[in-house]
């Protein structure tokens, strides 16, 4: 096929887009963006019953959130709309009543009550589930007689009985499907709107698609589809069915996996940046080292021929690895500002709003280190903006001190920092680390117990810079506090 390369992401809005749908809309778009071709968003809206509301819009906004911008379709236009299923009904109809017309189709009147029962019975002999083929061979007399009793049929696709249909996927190699194995499927419901296999082979044929890349679980459904495309006198376009994607445990994704929609990744602090790399690498590698690429390098290394069969994991934990790893590459201006909506959504509630700016500005750098998200930062930087803190007393005494040799530590080091005129880093360094020999101490246990005294936790950003941000008078207030925690021990 040398015709230029057109893919489509075709969603349907009966929920919000997931890790999955997602990934093959990124495959996609990394295809035609690799390929100068064109990247093409239709909506297969034609299943009323299961439309979710804001779905479309939470689609569009995941899209545009990974920079994924579309060529044709919603929002944008193009020749070969309208690029809703929907608006498109007039085609599929006229499509279905020609292959009735060839006899490559045919009417089928059985009630849903009927169907349900064949399955039923199927199910009870343990048989392959499908349709019975009941109205396959009806008489032009007989189906007179069922629309004289008003009943609305679907139309189904005439399978061939016998012989066998073979395809070539890109990923997949060749694969032979027995005929006899395949029922007839409905192409046209009831209701007049198509079934995926009418909808999704007149309008790839319609809008020029010259690659269809999908996931696995489509795979099933070629021999079908070639059959219709062959029927409609259509060229199909290549195949390239995308690998499953699992949890770490090798089970079928799911939310306890972290399977969430793509929205709630952008709520919890993801890097859109850290998503497409991560999302780019299930199922598709360069090569057995690489882990971190920018947006231009997987354009311009991205080829169908390095996707893999095998199924991909989805491993949260290398996620926030790479989310942490993007998150680094940013400068602190950079990083401040997506930062801020963070600290303002996840500090406390007894923390003054709005956040201060300036002041945020200081502690991005001494936390930057230690978050993977931006939901973390607020988690990581509460105790600056906090009046108290809330801590046991147990955790002031280090493993090699007493509460007596703590609370004597605390007292110098209070008395210390009192005279103190100028509170920055070199002279909070100048004066604790002689105190620690002063003392006996090693620096870390005298160091270990102003940790916990001036941020209430054991592990904090690096000490003397936490007590500049922090400021001579909340770290002596919050001494004061540790103190008479360990006086009223003793």
């Amino acid at each position: 096929m040398n015709k230029r390369v057109r893919v489509r992401f075709a969603p349907s809005p009966t929920g919000f887009p997931h890790v999955g749908n997602i990934r093959t809309a990124l495959f996609n778009w990394l295809f035609a963006r690799h390929s100068g071709g064109v990247f093409i968003v239709r909506i297969e809206d034609t299943d009323v019953a299961r439309r979710v509301k804001g779905a479309l819009e939470g689609i569009l906004d995941g899209l545009r959130w990974l920079g994924l911008d579309w060529d044709e379709g919603p929002e944008v236009g193009g020749k070969y709309g309208p690029y809703f299923q929907s608006q498109r009904l007039d085609l599929y109809r006229e499509a279905a009543k020609r292959l009735v017309a060839q006899g490559d189709a045919y009417y089928c009147y059985c009630s849903p009550q009927r169907l349900a029962e064949i399955r039923a019975e199927q199910q009870k002999r343990k048989q392959s589930i499908g349709y019975d083929r009941h109205c396959r061979d009806l008489t032009g007399a007989e189906r007179k007689q069922k629309e004289a009793e008003g009943i609305t049929p679907v139309v189904r696709f005439k399978m061939p009985l016998e012989g066998q249909t073979s395809f070539k996927d890109i990923i997949w190699g060749e694969i032979v499907v027995e005929n006899s194995t395949l029922d007839d499927y409905v192409l046209l419901k009831s209701d007049g709107y198509p079934t995926y296999h009418l909808a999704n082979v007149v309008d790839d044929h319609l809008m020029e698609i010259s690659h269809v890349l999908r996931a696995e679980e489509w795979l099933s459904s070629v021999p079908r589809h070639k059959l219709l495309y062959q029927a409609l006198g259509y060229e199909m376009p290549l195949l390239a069915h995308l690998p499953m994607i699992l949890g770490t445990d090798r089970s079928k994704l799911s939310k306890r996996h972290g399977a969430v929609s793509i929205t709630e990744y952008k709520e919890q602090g993801y890097l859109p940046e850290a998503m497409v790399n991560f999302l780019a690498l299930l199922g598709w590698s360069l090569d057995d080292k690489t882990e971190i690429f920018s947006r231009d390098e997987l354009v311009k290394h991205f080829s169908l021929e390095r996707i893999s069969k095998t199924a991909a994991i989805f491993n949260h934990e290398k996620l926030d690895w790479m989310n942490g790893v993007f998150l680094r590459e940013l400068s602190y201006e950079e990083l401040l500002p997506k930062v801020m909506p963070f600290l303002e959504s996840g500090l406390p509630k007894e923390v003054k709003r709005p956040v201060s700016g300036e002041y945020a500005g200081r502690i991005v750098p001494l936390i930057r280190e230690r978050i993977n998200t931006l939901a973390e930062a607020a988690k990581y930087a509460d105790f600056f903006f906090l009046g108290e803190l809330e801590y046991d007393a147990s955790l002031l005494v280090d493993k090699k001190m007493t509460a007596e040799t703590t609370l004597k530590a605390l007292q110098a080091a209070q008395e210390k920092l009192s005279s103190l005129e100028s509170f920055d880093h070199d002279s909070l360094e100048g004066v604790l680390r002689p105190l620690a020999e002063q003392l006996g101490l090693k620096a870390g246990q005298l160091f270990s117990p102003l940790r916990v005294a001036t941020t209430g936790r054991m592990a904090a950003p690096p000490l003397f810079e936490t007590m500049t941000v922090l400021g001579k008078e909340r770290c002596l207030q919050r001494l004061g506090v540790a103190v008479a925690k360990l006086e009223g021990r003793l």
